[in-house]
């Protein structure tokens, strides 16, 4: 494969791209088994860090169903002017407004690159839906342009849209690290009917030329192994994506390594940055993972007895700091949760996992050792119910129970939503008598993402001339904006994007503007085996039924009569409890009655025959129409409760 010509194919390849800054460097060929190579690496760095991306139930498999993968020949954006020759065109389509589906692009003359393409886990105004994907409709009108997707680390939040988008937008090439393509290729496993994807695979200070653009990455800190960022080269200077990212520092001081890595951009023209919000509100530096590792080791060296530890599974290095350092200290793992093994099997294949397959062990081998040689590894940290450490809490863990001999090392921060749950979680390991350590009482944390002074230092090595702050709600990135003013950059070099906002870089590269066009930008989800939009009542009901429930009425016809056979039956789920509720229900049996009778009056119900002769149907919804109307007022009149209103009307 030439990464100059980067052609969509069919082939099952994970290969190296082209170094074109390096002579010693080989364009990939395919291979089932990766290649790969690290330059000046022999570990890579990551931060720690909170992966905010956490479901509270297992999303439904998609192994087998198919889904719709086709483009859309409706319409054309025809409302969106096309881009002017020499001007740059920046159109986000998930991450700006929220944390969770980044995806963002890059277009210049012919070529489009798209960075990253993830999901967002559901939140409290999309029930039951499984995840959010970025609105891709602009993509799909101009897929003979896209030339590659760059993706800048393993997260779900980066790369869980790929198996419901690539097959929407032509299965470009992708380009990732090493750890990354592992990841990616794990999840498309889940997709059995999908076009195998072409993964090409590159490192840091890797150069590939796509289209009328020419890429280059650098490695990031981050909360995985082999996150990184990327520069776009224009004609104008450098694009600049940092990605997610964290700085690495001794009290303040960035490493050696930090320095080198930024040290690169002393030399170049940066037109444009675009950069990592989430924290930007915390003053400061973040707490060092030289320092979480020291005090992780301590505890690892001195607890007496069973130590469990909870951690993010995409806390990749930090698990494998753990691993290591039980070895160290003579201790056995045992490695506890799907997501958090599945990342050590990636570790093995990456070669990152250094310890001797004994150190690992399996539950059933628990009882061979003493207690003080014991430690579980195990998921569950945000009081997910099924997840491990909640099997253990709850005392439904066939293998694990707890005592006040016990240690428990929560070694994560709690996702903002999840506070109640963890709250409850730590509520029920404390009852056991177990010891708990956390974030709070112990520097065992640290986040994967920069705090101000961090940004202020990568700015200042980076030094753009505009500045797009991404991967935040609204109020992070105008923070972040008003840190970078701060710094000296003009107001109008400084655009705060939603998603679908077209921003594009004018005049030689002299000026950015946002244009009044917008690309689509509506709500498509995974529902289920579905995939599309989901219709505002829709979620409305959804809403409505976790809310305030649902109130049936049933109403049983005489065909030949046409009078009710008896009074409305009624059942409630949700709403009231039935048998305290008597005289609420006679009340409402008499007004649903009262509405059918009058509608039957009027001549509102025939049987099937005569509605399909006569068209009764309309007087049949009418019917139905009245019975919501009026029960909606009354319950809403007597409960302040509007529960959802299902009328059932029968003929017998």
């Amino acid at each position: 494969m030439n990464p100059e010509n980067t052609q969509p194919t069919n082939t099952d390849t994970v290969t190296p791209a082209q170094n074109t800054s390096s002579p010693s460097s080989q364009s990939g060929s395919s291979s089932p088994t990766p290649q790969f190579r690290r330059q000046n690496d022999s570990r890579p760095r990551t931060g720690g860090g909170n992966n905010r991306m956490r479901n509270n139930r297992p999303p439904r498999s998609m192994v087998g169903p198919k889904f719709d993968t086709t483009v859309s020949p409706k319409t054309e954006l025809s409302h969106i002017p096309k881009l002017k020759d020499g001007d740059i065109r920046i159109i986000h389509f998930g991450g700006v407004e929220e944390i969770g589906r980044n995806m963002s692009m890059v277009e210049y003359k012919d070529t489009i690159l798209i960075i990253d393409c993830g999901v967002q886990f559901t939140e409290k105004h999309t029930p039951g839906i499984d995840f959010i994907l970025p609105n891709t409709r602009y993509l799909e009108e101009n897929v003979h342009k896209i030339k590659g997707v760059l993706v800048t680390h393993g997260h779900l939040d980066h790369i869980g849209a790929i198996p419901y988008i690539m097959p929407r937008i032509g299965n470009p090439q992708l380009y990732a690290r090493l750890f990354t393509s592992l990841m990616i290729r794990k999840r498309q496993e889940e997709f059995p009917h999908l076009t195998p994807l072409t993964i090409n695979i590159v490192e840091k200070g890797d150069a590939v030329t796509l289209g009328d653009l020419k890429v280059r990455f650098f490695g990031v800190t981050h909360a995985i192994p082999d996150s990184m960022g990327i520069i776009i080269e224009t004609p104008y200077g450098d694009i600049v994506h940092t990605g997610d990212i964290r700085l690495e520092h001794n009290d303040g001081i960035p490493t050696d390594e930090e320095v080198e890595r930024y040290a690169q951009f002393k030399d170049r023209n940066a037109l444009l940055l675009l950069a990592d919000s989430t924290n930007c509100e915390n003053p400061g530096f973040s707490i060092s993972d030289s320092v979480v590792y020291k005090n992780i080791e301590t505890i690892i060296r001195e607890t007496t007895g069973r130590l469990i530890i909870s951690t993010f599974a995409s806390q990749v290095e930090r698990m494998l700091f753990m691993l290591e350092t039980a070895e160290r200290y003579g201790k056995k793992v045992v490695v506890e949760g799907r997501s958090m093994k599945t990342n050590v099997e990636i570790s093995k294949l990456a070669n990152m996992l250094k310890v001797k397959p004994e150190t690992l062990i399996s539950l059933e081998e628990m009882s061979n050792y003493p207690e003080n040689k014991l430690i579980i590894l195990a998921t569950g940290q945000q009081g997910e119910e099924f997840a491990a450490l909640g099997r253990i809490a709850n005392k439904t863990h066939k293998f694990i129970r707890l005592s006040p001999r016990d240690t428990i090392l929560m070694s994560s921060s709690v996702v903002p939503g999840n506070e109640r749950a963890v709250q409850n979680l730590k509520d029920k390991l404390s009852r056991t008598g177990a010891h708990i350590i956390h974030y709070k009482t112990s520097d065992v944390h640290s986040s994967g993402h920069a705090n101000a002074d961090e940004l202020v230092w990568i700015h200042r090595k980076i030094h753009p001339k505009f500045f797009i702050p991404v991967h935040g709600y609204h109020y992070m990135l105008r923070v972040h904006a008003d840190l970078e003013s701060k710094l000296g950059m003009p107001e109008q070099n400084i655009v705060i994007p939603d998603n679908g906002m077209i921003i594009e870089i004018q005049n030689g590269g002299t000026t950015i503007t946002k244009l009044k066009e917008m690309a689509p930008g509506e709500m498509i989800v995974v529902d289920g085996t579905s995939v599309g939009k989901i219709q505002d009542v829709v979620m409305r009901d959804r809403q409505t039924l976790a809310e305030d429930g649902m109130f049936v009425v049933i109403g049983v016809i005489d065909s030949h009569t046409h009078t009710l056979k008896k009074s409305p039956d009624l059942i409630s789920r949700g709403f009231v409890y039935l048998k305290e509720s008597q005289d609420l229900l006679y009340q409402t049996r008499l007004l649903t009655k009262k509405v059918i009778d009058d509608s039957l009056a009027r001549g509102g119900f025939m049987n099937l025959d005569d509605s399909l002769a006569r068209g009764g149907y309309n007087n049949l919804d009418q019917m139905k129409q009245d019975v919501v109307e009026a029960t909606t007022k009354f319950l809403l009149q007597k409960t302040a409760k509007r529960p959802v209103i299902i009328p059932v009307i029968i003929s017998v």
